[in-house]
């Protein structure tokens, strides 16, 4: 197999468990990654480089299998492995098997025919997933310290996540080998200030550098300036990334714009942004660099991303989805150039305790309401948890309602004060000024 480990070779866990190595998958900057046999079926088995197998790295992996965490968007550790017949020290560690059906990040910018079909709403889906994955680890203390687009894998149908390479990661404030990839990495650390450490204030300028990518398909810092650079070497990175980055589109600072001969890409995907993504850019490539506590959190990216989620629109022109401003005007269609007609839309109020949030959803052909929609601070968004959903009248085409998908009635009030039930599997038409009564403390109301 041309690696560390012959096919056929057997291993064992801490508790005896034998482990028969079967085929390389692939090697990477710590250590090679190997399909194995186990008791319990197939595995993954992430063997290290010997001069990376470091006591310090075997007590980070015993810390995070010892917290047995069970999270579908992460492949945590499950168990050390070693050889107990060899006289060469080594280690590595057992995780489940990557499903076919999640592609890396780089494959979007390498424009591989299995991710061709990539769609705008699938992007900010994958981007909220991202979001709310780092979130929930860091809700657990638990700095990532190496954030960057080889470690996250997407499905392209539906934009779910999975998240690698999570043998790095340890509670805020223990001391790691890696200190990130420095195109990630925040300026404080790549230029090595005194007391500056991986954690997940670092995460945080790492995140939003990903998120970028994944937007605009693009580095944020690499604008002009980058062009002038000759030879990107090690020096020239640490100037760019870390001695004096400067935002390519930083409202104060001019000279790194990109080139509108060069860069295209990012000057037209900056320019059909939502300014509400724009605003949060800004802020953690401004004043984030210089105050790392003033970086942008993952709820702020979180809320923002579902909002324009909710507002993804189709050009009747083209046929091509657009971005639109929450609760702003039409957008001009990033395709073919037509002025986007919205159609009615849904607000959404949720109370509790006497308190109430707002939510507003295009609804355009096929756009659904969601479960994470009728509560007002969701922890998770799950796109498999339909409550309503836009459909097509059977008899007049072009004529679209709202579909009820839950189990219980809806009660439609009309603005004349009349009331009707809308049992499950009923369809209410999009008509302006029609209120809906969810349950649990949810209203909707359709608006032009």
């Amino acid at each position: 197999m041309n690696g560390m480990l012959d096919a056929g070779r057997t291993l064992a866990t801490e508790t005896g468990e034998k482990i028969t190595v079967e085929r390389l998958y692939g090697s990477g900057g710590q250590g090679e990654v190997y399909r194995v046999r186990t008791p319990h079926g197939p595995r993954a088995l992430k063997w290290y480089y010997p001069q990376l197998a470091e006591t310090l790295q075997r007590r980070i992996l015993e810390s995070l299998i010892d917290r047995r965490w069970s999270d579908d968007r992460f492949l945590w550790p499950q168990a050390i492995v070693t050889d107990p017949h060899s006289k060469q020290p080594g280690f590595g560690y057992l995780m489940d098997v990557r499903p076919s059906r999640f592609h890396d990040l780089p494959a979007l910018f390498r424009r591989d025919k299995a991710v061709s079909a990539t769609t705008l709403r699938t992007l900010v889906t994958v981007a909220l997933h991202i979001v709310e994955a780092y979130r929930t680890l860091h809700s657990k203390g638990i700095a990532y310290r190496d954030i960057n687009w080889g470690n996250i894998f997407f499905d392209p149908a539906t934009g779910d996540v999975l998240v690698c390479d999570n043998d790095n990661a340890v509670v805020e404030g223990e001391t790691t080998t890696v200190a990130g990839t420095m195109d990630f990495m925040a300026p404080e650390l790549v230029r090595g200030d005194r007391g500056a450490r991986p954690g997940i204030q670092t995460d945080l300028h790492s995140l939003a550098v990903l998120l970028f990518l994944l937007l605009m398909n693009h580095h944020p810092f690499e604008g002009a300036r980058a062009l002038r650079i000759r030879c990107m070497d090690e020096a020239a990175k640490r100037r760019l990334f870390g001695t004096d980055p400067v935002f390519i589109y930083d409202p104060d600072d001019t000279s790194n714009r990109p080139d509108p001969g060069e860069q295209t890409t990012v000057v037209e995907t900056w320019n059909v942004l939502p300014q509400i993504l724009r605003s949060l850019f800004i802020k953690t490539f401004t004043v984030g660099l210089r105050e790392p506590s003033r970086r942008v959190r993952e709820t702020q990216w979180r809320d923002a991303l579902s909002k324009v989620l909710d507002a993804v629109t189709v050009c009747g022109g083209c046929g091509k989805q657009n971005l639109a401003e929450p609760g702003g005007p039409p957008p001009d269609c990033w395709s073919c150039g037509r002025r986007v007609e919205l159609p009615v839309r849904l607000r959404i109020t949720v109370r509790r305790g006497g308190f109430s949030t707002t939510r507003d959803i295009t609804l355009a052909p096929q756009a659904r309401v969601y479960a994470h929609h009728l509560v007002d601070d969701p922890d998770r968004h799950d796109f498999t948890a339909v409550v309503g959903e836009v459909t097509e009248h059977a008899r007049q085409r072009g004529r679209f309602g709202l579909t009820n998908r839950t189990d219980r009635a809806w009660t439609m009030r009309r603005p004349d004060g009349s009331a009707q039930a809308v049992p499950p599997g009923r369809t209410v038409g999009l008509k302006p000024g029609l209120l809906l009564e969810l349950g649990g403390g949810a209203e909707a109301v359709f608006y032009d």
